[in-house]
């Protein structure tokens, strides 16, 4: 299990517009394994797990360590990790779940596993909500000044140039 490849599919998926399968599929797109195993009933699964990773980056954003703990463990009960040895050719690395597992349950697993070592990892101060006035993006802030406010360099360079502008018309 690689636990930082889990934390960035945790981000991923709080992260997603799952209004639809395709929508999920691009989420998963790292993970074809995943992306091209999904049906409806893992959207409606995947659904719920979003959502618990949504409370527990806010918590997180709060500074709210209780409710951290508490949504995360919800998740861990709900979706606990079942790993598995396995072996595809030379390589051998562990999944999150046995292979016969539905996607979702897989996806599920390794999300809460993800935002656990996460916070084990990283702490609780370290992930934010992008600052930018329309995106609502979580990230994880592992720069070495902890000063990150944008999800991307997208967000940041769009934020910047409008406030440049603006001050230019005055």
């Amino acid at each position: 299990m690689d636990s930082a490849d889990y934390t960035e599919l945790a981000l991923r998926l709080a992260n997603a517009d799952l209004t639809g399968l395709d929508r999920l599929r691009a989420a998963l797109h790292d993970e074809p394994w995943w992306s091209q195993r999904v049906h409806e009933h893992d959207l409606e699964v995947l659904r719920t797990v979003a959502t618990g990773l949504r409370a527990a980056f806010d918590a997180m954003i709060d500074g709210d360590a209780a409710r951290v703990q508490a949504a995360t463990n919800a998740l861990l009960e709900r979706h606990p990790p079942r790993p598995r040895l396995s072996g595809h050719g030379p390589s051998w690395h562990v999944h999150v779940a046995g292979p016969d597992a539905p996607p979702a349950t897989e996806v599920a697993a390794a999300a809460a596993w993800g935002l656990a070592q996460g916070v084990v990892q990283h702490g609780t101060g370290r992930w934010g909500r992008c600052q930018a006035a329309d995106c609502a993006t979580y990230y994880l802030d592992t720069s070495t000044n902890q000063a990150k406010r944008f999800c991307s360099a997208r967000c940041a360079n769009r934020v910047h140039v409008a406030a440049f502008r603006a001050r230019r018309k005055n």
